[in-house]
């Protein structure tokens, strides 16, 4: 039997960015349309078609481990626990003052450990007939060991996984976060997810199925949602996370509130392995789902914060399915987060998630950058906040993603009221 479902809420965020290693700078970097892609120094890409990425710059995993336990853990997993600790400290969280058995962790990734694989792969193919293996290799790849790392690190014994969906993977995760939280089954949830995919395997593969750009002459300007001229999206790293809690947990602890999770939707759009439906069916419904959750109204939504990745096919589709839901809404502020951090993949939910808050408290929608001619049937449409943030009060914001296999989901964040 389902009982009256408990209201969640936004306590702590987290964020390992290209445009910067905590909340403050990414949010900073974000308003004022920086952008965090620049030419690949993980490897040398000179033979590739894609020369460039947005890298996570200055990040020190010592700062956060010590230098025998970072060994242990494939870089996507350090960006994780990384992410978790700032949100965990901005949530002002004493685990000594709470029941731990109450506090969860779910995290997304769509990848995993592919560093650790590809490394581990190569010395096996190059070290002659004696199979050698890292004693770490399997936990250091499997995409579930961040909220495994996480909880042991903090001592946290309540629900605990981790979420694949692909680019959908960690607003996955906040969704289930939510639910879970609403259910009753946990106080407080750690969410969010992370990716270290800049490497030549990933870059080889997405290069394989023409999923990234080519603009190696002018690659800060490479991702640009909704424009004529975008050739695919720019690949990225980092990882967002946010710390859920349910109403009365955080009124308990006087805790400092970010915002309402109020809305959340999934769908798929059962058309394509890579593709999105060229109507953007499953973004449709997914939407619906978000709004019919949060009992309001498509005209109540101030803000989206877009998927966009910078692909053909699926810019256009999200826009279809955008127009389908809202219609001409000129007031209505749209904007992409990857036009600035590039497409953090199973990361890419969580750290939109943490910029529809920052939009939210600061009354302010970070721009869209690189975008000069948008796709000529919606230019008129919607406002896509090009070039300069802009100053906006804002009530209710809408953050969407879709992953490779179809899979849409979409969250709807409230600004906080009694």
């Amino acid at each position: 039997m389902i009982k009256d479902l408990k209201r969640v809420v936004v306590t702590g965020m987290g964020a390992i960015t290209p445009l910067g290693n905590s909340v403050d700078e990414f949010w900073k970097n974000s308003l004022a349309g920086k952008s965090g892609v620049d030419l690949i120094t993980k490897f040398d890409a000179t033979n590739y078609k894609t020369k460039f990425a947005a890298e996570v710059k200055g990040f020190i995993a010592t700062d956060y481990f010590e230098k025998k336990e970072a060994r242990k853990y494939d870089l996507f997993t350090q960006y994780a626990v990384a992410a978790a600790d700032e949100a965990i400290k901005n949530a002002g969280l004493n685990f000594d003052l709470v029941n731990k058995n109450k506090v969860g962790v779910i995290w997304g990734s769509g990848n995993g450990g592919i560093q650790t694989f590809q490394d581990q792969i190569e010395d096996f193919i190059n070290g002659g007939k004696l199979p050698r293996f890292n004693p770490y290799f399997i936990p250091k790849i499997i995409a579930d060991i961040p909220s495994g790392i996480i909880s042991i690190r903090y001592g946290l014994r309540g629900l605990n996984f981790s979420t694949i969906s692909a680019c959908a993977s960690s607003n996955n995760a906040i969704i289930d976060a939510c639910n879970y939280i609403r259910l009753g089954k946990a106080d407080i949830i750690i969410t969010g997810g992370s990716e270290a995919p800049i490497n030549e395997s990933s870059i080889g593969g997405f290069n394989a199925s023409r999923a990234l750009s080519t603009n190696n002459e002018n690659p800060q300007s490479a991702s640009r949602p909704f424009d004529i001229h975008r050739d695919g999206f720019v690949i990225g790293e980092g990882a967002g996370a946010l710390v859920l809690e349910s109403l009365e947990s955080a009124l308990s602890r006087g805790a400092t509130i970010l915002a309402e999770v109020v809305g959340t939707g999934m769908a798929a759009d059962a058309y394509h392995l890579t593709g999105t439906h060229p109507e953007g069916e499953g973004a449709y419904l997914g939407m619906l789902d978000a709004l019919e959750d949060a009992e309001i109204t498509p005209s109540e939504i101030d803000y989206i914060n877009a998927h966009a990745t910078s692909t053909h096919m699926g810019d256009e589709s999200e826009l279809k399915a955008m127009f389908r839901v809202f219609g001409e809404r000129k007031s209505l502020n749209i904007s992409a987060t990857k036009s600035m951090t590039g497409h953090l993949l199973g990361a890419a939910g969580a750290i939109e998630a943490i910029l529809c808050i920052k939009a939210i408290t600061d009354s302010i929608v970070p721009p869209t950058i690189n975008t000069v001619e948008v796709e000529p049937e919606f230019a008129d449409k919607f406002n896509l906040t090009l070039a300069k943030a802009q100053y906006k009060e804002i009530s209710y914001a809408m953050s969407n993603t879709f992953g490779f296999g179809g899979h849409i989901a979409t969250t709807i964040f409230k600004k906080w009221a009694k």
